[in-house]
């Protein structure tokens, strides 16, 4: 016997909780918005469960959460290497929350590198340097402020830019992501500038997505007031805009969702390239933006047409670089006789970025759905290996 989740665990979950509710195919199709032969297929495997919106009318129609049908967070620990620092992590959380942070009072300027250096990681999707760091930084950051230093603004951008990006990156529970949300608006409120405020209100909002809680998502976006006047407010604010066109797809709101991804895209035109906040906001992200948001509003041709538009080599960073691999494999995985090459864009994105495949939590649901189309040939000898990594027993 074996505890590895298989290649259609979502799938198999999503019956077993329907069975276990005592609900027929017909009234959870129903509830959910969808047809019956769909829901079918997606308990097969035959379909890939990857889009936000459909997980949670699935989760509202069976009366779970919605973690409970994706498996966020249950992927087998200890595959990749920066797996070995999440319990550290998850323990400086919980003292930073107790206010017995157990860190040395560091000078500012000290902090300020230190931190700067763990973005530039996370950036650099060098994942197990960063879980290495982020444990004693945490501490750090936490025991400076309760000595009374003034390290408010770079705590908002460390927990959301740092802990909750590396959290999210490596499958962690998305309960432990949210305390570091939680911190980050503490810190945020201390802080009480707009920039602040603005990447607690991007992680608050990733966080609230996650659980399904779209309008408060949306909510918690309008709230920070940063302007344009300069450009480094411009990419934030283009990046909240990004962030809102992503909501408001999750939330079938299409009027808004193009409304949101124009604006963003008319100040990348002005602004270009830039990393204020290490939010990347430019030209390219946008690009990959437009695929997510696709994604998200079911439209895979379109994504992968957008794709086309965007030249991978010129994205600012390699978390841009494999999140462009990765969404423009699921596109095209979703289309017909584009097997081979939605295989070869999601290696891609692996070998940048291994926890952008096996950590992803729709990846498990796709990787399944094309292991159903799978040959004995070198794509689908490329597709095994890439399934068992994600751990999927195959």
């Amino acid at each position: 016997m074996t505890d590895e989740p298989s290649a259609n665990d979502i799938g198999r979950r999503l019956r077993q909780i329907r069975h276990a509710r005592g609900k027929s195919l017909a009234v959870v199709a129903g509830l959910a918005g969808i047809s019956t032969s769909y829901l079918s297929r997606l308990e097969s495997g035959a379909r890939a469960l990857d889009r936000r919106s459909l997980i949670v009318n699935l989760a509202n129609a069976l009366e779970v959460a919605p973690s409970e049908i994706s498996g966020a967070g249950l992927v087998s620990p200890g595959r990749l290497a920066e797996d070995r620092s999440l319990n550290e992590v998850r323990l400086a959380l919980a003292a930073a929350g107790m206010h017995d942070p157990r860190g040395e009072i560091v000078p500012v300027e000290m902090l300020s590198s230190r931190a700067t250096a763990l973005l530039d990681a996370q950036r650099d999707c060098r994942l197990e340097l960063v879980g290495a760091e982020l444990p004693l930084l945490i501490r750090d950051l936490h025991a400076t402020l309760e000595a009374g230093h003034d390290v408010s603004r770079l705590l908002a951008l460390v927990h959301v830019q740092g802990t909750q990006a590396w959290l999210t990156d490596i499958g962690a529970n998305p309960d432990l992501a949210w305390q570091a949300v939680t911190l980050a608006q503490q810190a945020a409120a201390r802080a009480d500038d707009p920039f602040s405020h603005a990447v607690s209100a991007f992680g608050t909002a990733f966080g609230l997505m996650a659980v399904g809680a779209f309008d408060l998502a949306s909510q918690a976006l309008s709230a920070p007031a940063v302007g344009t006047k300069t450009k480094e407010a411009a990419e934030v604010t283009g990046m909240l805009a990004l962030t809102s066109s992503l909501t408001a797809a999750a939330s079938g709101n299409r009027a808004e969702q193009q409304a949101a991804l124009d604006h963003a895209a008319d100040l990348a035109r002005h602004t270009g390239e830039g990393n204020t906040l290490w939010f990347g906001f430019g030209p390219g992200n946008v690009g990959v933006w437009r695929m997510s948001v696709a994604l998200e509003a079911g439209d895979h041709a379109t994504a992968a047409r957008i794709a086309t538009t965007v030249t991978p080599e010129t994205l600012p960073s390699a978390t841009r670089r494999a999140t462009y691999w990765r969404e423009y494999g699921r596109a095209l995985a979703h289309l017909p006789r584009r097997f081979e090459e939605a295989v070869a864009a999601l290696r891609r994105a692996e070998q940048i970025s291994p926890a952008h495949v096996q950590r992803h939590p729709f990846m498990r649901s796709v990787l399944a759905e094309l292991l159903t189309k799978a040959k004995r040939d070198s794509a689908g000898r490329e597709l095994r290996g890439m399934a068992h990594r994600a751990g999927l027993v195959v």
